[in-house]
């Protein structure tokens, strides 16, 4: 296999099947707003990260011993025992994750199928996926610093 520089190209479904140099503009474009919306979506996922550590109770001193006992589940004996607080942090947590989850399955997805595109051999459309991670990335990682 090698890449070609061709304006015909089937890219991830039978239905999307490229027979035009406006077809293949088109498909450039939707593939270079994947791959922005793959970078969009890591930082999304950082930012959620953050979130969620930030919603943990964590001393400096001693972060693993109480993370875990934030995090763990209760035993029979103590389960009448949690404060209200503790409970609310739990859950906080316990969402945090499952939004992360979430977003870790949209970026695994589109990842997938970033890279299928780009086993298309097609020269165009890994320009596109290049130039749209380029673009992803500058546009997106700045947000990490904000919020």
């Amino acid at each position: 296999m090698h890449f070609v520089f061709s304006d015909k190209v089937v890219l991830l479904f039978d239905f999307w099947s490229v027979h035009s140099p406006t077809g293949m503009v088109l498909s450039v474009l939707v593939v270079l707003l994947l791959a922005v919306l793959y970078e969009g979506i890591k930082v999304g996922k950082a930012k959620l990260l953050h979130q969620a550590l930030g919603s943990l109770p964590i001393s400096i001193s001693q972060p693993i011993s109480i993370s875990q006992q934030v995090i763990a589940e209760p035993d029979q004996d103590s389960a009448g025992s949690d404060s209200p607080a503790v409970g609310r942090t739990r859950l906080r947590w316990f969402l945090y994750h499952f939004g992360q989850s979430l977003v870790h399955v949209a970026q695994v997805v589109i990842g997938y199928f970033v890279m299928l595109a780009v086993m298309s051999y097609n020269t165009w459309i890994f320009l596109g996926v290049i130039l749209g991670s380029a673009v992803g990335y500058y546009l997106a990682y700045p947000l990490l610093s904000t919020g």
